[in-house]
């Protein structure tokens, strides 16, 4: 039985909203830093999707730092083009494996209206994806699969939404199929979070969950990423998305009973 959370004193509220109002200045700031970057590395004559990469990577970091975030990371970092596919425990995700992996992400349109976040990332090269919208779908591939060819990871989450961090939901075709016929290989990606209740689900709505993060005294992300998987071992992409999946799953061994109860 999960444990009865009590409303924080108002006193804590405050805090809270203090904290999260320096954190929201300060990356207001970060976007400006962040913009005038871009044209630098643009000055430089650095591609354009790499140089995005650069900045997102940086930006992420800052914003992980601003916000108390201390990411461990296990494993190899891949070097060119891949499909990083990871579980999706919280909003968070995002943020985290592009602070550890120059990447270019696979986000739900949502995301880009958020408050802080989206007009940010927007700017970043993150691809935008209307779930239910045939032509959104295969315009983010078509991105995707350019990305690729730049020589830049391509982030995504194949369940398509998320969890307590207690389970890995089955896993969509989704990219895997791009992988296949791009023969990039897919790096699985495993994160769980410490205090566990950071994990983002349901009917949870950005801002109250943005303002515990603000609260926390400690958050901590564990990032395990395992040894490539290569593509042209698996008849289809449904075969290599369930052999991704199960590599995470074991990735994640003994953390998800962690999560139980969240």
């Amino acid at each position: 039985m999960s444990p009865v959370r009590l409303a924080p004193p108002a006193a804590e509220v405050g805090l809270r909203l203090a904290r999260a109002g320096v954190c929201i200045a300060a990356s207001g700031l970060s976007a400006a830093a962040a913009a005038g970057r871009l044209r630098r590395l643009r000055g430089a004559n650095l591609d354009r999707a790499q140089a995005r990469a650069l900045v997102l990577r940086d930006v992420c970091r800052r914003l992980l730092d601003l916000h108390g975030v201390k990411a461990s990371v296990e494993g190899p970092i891949p070097l060119g083009p891949a499909l990083l596919a990871s579980n999706h425990v919280s909003w968070l995700d995002p943020l985290v494996v592009s602070a550890t992996v120059p990447c270019v992400p696979v986000s739900k349109l949502d995301v880009s209206s958020w408050p802080i976040i989206g007009g940010l990332v927007s700017e970043l090269g993150v691809l935008f994806v209307n779930r239910g919208d045939p032509r959104s779908g295969a315009r983010v591939i078509r991105d995707a699969e350019r990305a690729l060819a730049a020589g830049l990871p391509v982030l995504n989450f194949p369940e398509g939404t998320t969890t307590t961090g207690s389970q890995v939901l089955p896993f969509r075709r989704g990219l895997f199929g791009l992988a296949r016929r791009a023969g990039v290989p897919v790096v699985p990606v495993a994160l769980s979070y410490d205090p566990p209740h950071l994990a983002w689900v349901g009917d949870a709505t950005f801002l109250p969950h943005y303002l515990r993060l603000a609260g926390e005294a400690r958050a901590r992300v564990r990032v395990r990423l395992g040894g490539p998987v290569e593509p042209a071992g698996y008849a289809s992409p449904s075969e290599l998305a369930s052999a991704v999946r199960e590599r995470i799953l074991g990735l994640l061994g003994d953390d998800r009973d962690a999560a139980v109860g969240t």
